[in-house]
């Protein structure tokens, strides 16, 4: 939740999604912005979409480029679907007679031919259209004509003082392609927003978003994952979770096994969360959707994520185990993601994640903990992003619930990828263990916070008619290290 500002009516749409959360409800009008970040950026796209959200409101906007044509910029919208209808286009540059020796100066030096000419034009087009909203593309042109940082600021000075007497919001585009990268701009600006590409070590590269400055507004601070899709930059602000604090009544949700609800001691707690952890094969992700289909049957609507298993193979498995998932789907009560973990990023999955919260999800699934953490092994912290995301659902009265797989099958082998106390409120345990000729399966709650639970390991068997948890292994010692000994008579144990 973006902080609020009181004068909300001088402000104005960058029609960027996301982008305007950010920003805490848009761009003040009247002021100068600069957006910097290096080619390939989509400084250009984030351009034109301010400028048709303009014009989509009827407003003269202008985009004045010093570098790209407008043939090359008609190109950039077709490739997202716009028609550039209502955007004036002033192209301000070098003729072809710079080509020709004979044309070119002698005593003057050229930028002192050149920037004068290239500032009237500028102010010949604003004058011209008498645009509200105005791109000028790119501030390195101009940096590179002022030769010297005196000159260069000089010249920014000049123009956001015309354009603000104009009644422009005007974008400054900065590629950064300038012999020397100074700071002048980023002190004129109202505000400034960088952009920046990181190549990851796999898959697509990640791209975030800054907001340096903005002055007078308590803009959403930190790096901001962003994607260019088809149809421009789509922005997922960074979640804070202590912005979405709330309270209420917590009740009790149903595994819809009376067995597995007296092992947990009734249910799980709406706004908790739950790691279910064993080693693979274990039944770690049927047992999510156990509660998955509960929650689904009581007509609660829940939300997969899914990292590892296909979604198909996800419900033709539960539907022979007679978890109704396909059903509740096509009744809208389940929607069921598979995520790409070689174009994920940290933001874009925290936004689908609030995205399904805001429709009404009561029961979230992230199937797995290990695939979430592998989607871009280069973040320092990914955990921590996690933590945030289980506490956002915890505040809003969700319940989550994590796989995590262990490496290692039996023994003290065992180990998880992360610290489980501090994800998790729950901890339900499975464990494979051998007992007179037979891999078995165990389960127990290790950690449980929201109410008292049993102590107890239970069997754990999943069949045609779906998971058992079968009594209290009593006879047995050393059964979570996966090498037990029998204790009790010599009869064969049930489950």
């Amino acid at each position: 939740m973006q902080a609020q500002n009181s004068i909300t009516t001088l402000f104005l749409s960058s029609g960027v999604p996301g982008l305007d959360e950010i920003l805490a409800g848009g761009l003040t009008r009247d002021r100068l912005y600069l957006v910097e970040g290096e080619p390939g950026t989509g400084k250009t796209t984030l351009a034109l979409q301010f400028l048709n959200e303009g014009a989509r409101h009827g407003e003269s906007v202008l985009y004045i480029t010093l570098a790209e044509t407008a043939v090359e910029l008609r190109s950039v919208a077709e490739s997202h679907g716009w028609t550039m209808e209502g955007i004036h286009i002033e192209e301000i540059l070098p003729n072809e007679d710079v080509l020709d020796p004979q044309q070119q100066y002698t005593i003057f030096h050229p930028s002192e031919i050149e920037l004068g000419t290239t500032t009237q034009r500028i102010v010949a087009a604003i004058d011209k259209y008498h645009p509200r909203r105005v791109v000028l593309d790119s501030l390195s042109e101009l940096q590179l004509l002022a030769e010297s940082p005196l000159r260069y600021r000089r010249q920014v000075l000049a123009l956001k003082q015309y354009l603000t007497s104009r009644n422009c919001t005007t974008i400054f585009l900065d590629d950064r392609t300038a012999l020397s990268t100074d700071l002048q701009v980023r002190s004129v600006a109202h505000a400034v927003l960088a952009l920046e590409q990181v190549d990851q070590a796999y898959g697509a590269e990640r791209r975030r978003l800054r907001v340096v400055k903005y002055r007078g507004i308590a803009f959403h601070g930190g790096a901001h994952d962003y994607k260019i899709v088809n149809g421009g930059l789509k922005v997922f602000p960074r979640l804070v979770a202590a912005a979405t604090r709330a309270s209420g009544e917590r009740r009790q949700l149903s595994s819809g096994l009376p067995e597995l609800d007296q092992l947990i001691g009734g249910g799980l707690e709406e706004g908790m969360s739950t790691l279910i952890s064993g080693p693979p094969g274990t039944g770690k992700s049927t047992l999510a959707a156990q509660f998955v289909h509960a929650a689904t049957e009581r007509g609660e609507p829940c939300a997969m994520f899914l990292f590892e298993e296909a979604r198909s193979n996800m419900l033709n498995r539960s539907s022979g185990l007679g978890m109704k998932l396909a059903q509740a789907m096509e009744r809208g009560l389940l929607t069921i993601q598979q995520i790409d973990p070689a174009e994920l990023t940290p933001g874009q999955f925290t936004y689908a994640v609030t995205q399904a919260v805001e429709r009404g999800v009561r029961v979230v699934v992230i199937d797995s903990l290990n695939g979430y953490l592998n989607a871009v092994p280069d973040e320092r912290f990914l955990s921590i992003y996690l933590h945030e995301l289980l506490t956002y659902l915890g505040q809003r009265g969700v319940v989550s619930i994590v796989v995590g797989v262990q490496q290692g099958m039996i023994g003290s082998g065992m180990s998880t990828t992360i610290d489980a106390s501090y994800i998790a409120d729950n901890v339900i345990m499975l464990r494979y263990f051998e007992a007179q000729g037979e891999v078995r399966q165990a389960i127990s709650v290790f950690k449980k916070r929201g109410s008292a639970h049993e102590r107890t390991i239970r069997s754990f068997q999943i069949g045609h008619e779906g998971i058992r948890v079968g009594p209290v292994l009593q006879d047995f010692h050393g059964i979570l290290t996966g090498v037990p000994t029998y204790d009790g008579p010599k009869t064969r144990q049930p489950g």
